[in-house]
């Protein structure tokens, strides 16, 4: 497995919110596997947090250890059969969690996984939680809600300027663990150095409008850490609705699949 440490900069922030008890998102970034995950949980009590903590730590673990035992072997098409897999088993286990513990019934989350490997990003998602991607100071966003607004808006019934102020914002069509299967979306588009990517839950882009998030990493991009936590505030300073999490991941550098294999060998010959 290419460790890619010095090929990644990553910075997160996570926070409550100004109107919620405690936090029910998870997150995690590993630069040296290449990997973050998040997911916003739902479910009463404290099983949404309880269902988030559950994707993020197993597919975190279990996507180190199958990329350690893959290696340099890994493809493009491998990277995005693992991170389905991954995901489709995190939903057995927190479906099978919810069945068999009457506290946790009908507890869910949203997920985002993302894979950086051979100069590209893998992506896996399921819900509302997003992954956008800003190159050249031009924001875009990567991933395309799985919710009940999306679908209005792609059948023409509601525009985006109506869908920002729905009542109906949290209304996911997909989640982990709701149902005994569920099919995450998965897909990998080529990353360029210097590309910053923006992982993030609801309780960002609820509260911060796209062109307001793209200000504030334009503005601040030389300083991931203090980009991350000033969107947090944002989101809190516009009402912080809801738990609030960002990883912000930025490419330093080219990292095509052999990079791994030429390091260790030039590390051999010292």
């Amino acid at each position: 497995m290419a460790d890619l440490t010095n090929i990644l900069e990553i910075a997160t922030a996570t926070h409550p919110g100004m109107v919620r008890s405690h936090n029910e998102d998870s997150i995690t970034a590993d630069a040296a596997a290449g990997l973050a995950v998040l997911a916003d949980g739902m479910g009463g009590y404290n099983a949404g947090e309880v269902a988030s903590g559950i994707a993020v730590a197993m597919i975190s673990a279990e996507t180190r250890k199958a990329l350690t035992a893959i290696g340099d072997g890994l493809d493009i098409a491998a990277g995005e059969k693992l991170v389905g897999e991954q995901s489709m088993r995190a939903n057995n286990a927190i479906f099978q969690a919810s069945q068999s513990q009457p506290q946790y019934a009908g507890m869910g989350t949203t997920l985002v996984v993302a894979l950086w490997h051979d100069n590209h990003i893998i992506v896996g998602h399921i819900g509302d939680s997003r992954l956008y991607r800003m190159r050249a100071n031009k924001l875009e966003v990567v991933t395309k809600d799985h919710s009940l607004l999306q679908e209005q808006i792609d059948s023409g019934l509601i525009t985006r300027e109506q869908a920002r102020h729905s009542q109906n914002k949290n209304l996911v069509t997909r989640a982990v663990g709701i149902d005994p299967e569920v099919e995450p979306e998965v897909h990998s588009y080529p990353v360029e150095v210097g590309d910053i990517f923006l992982i993030c839950s609801d309780g960002l882009n609820d509260m911060v409008t796209d062109e307001d998030i793209e200000l504030t990493l334009a503005s601040l991009q030389a300083n991931l850490p203090l980009a991350a936590q000033q969107l947090v505030q944002q989101a809190n300073d516009n009402g912080g609705k809801d738990n609030v999490s960002v990883i912000l991941v930025r490419v330093l550098r080219s990292f095509p699949a052999r990079a791994g294999f030429v390091d260790r060998l030039k590390s051999w010959f010292k």
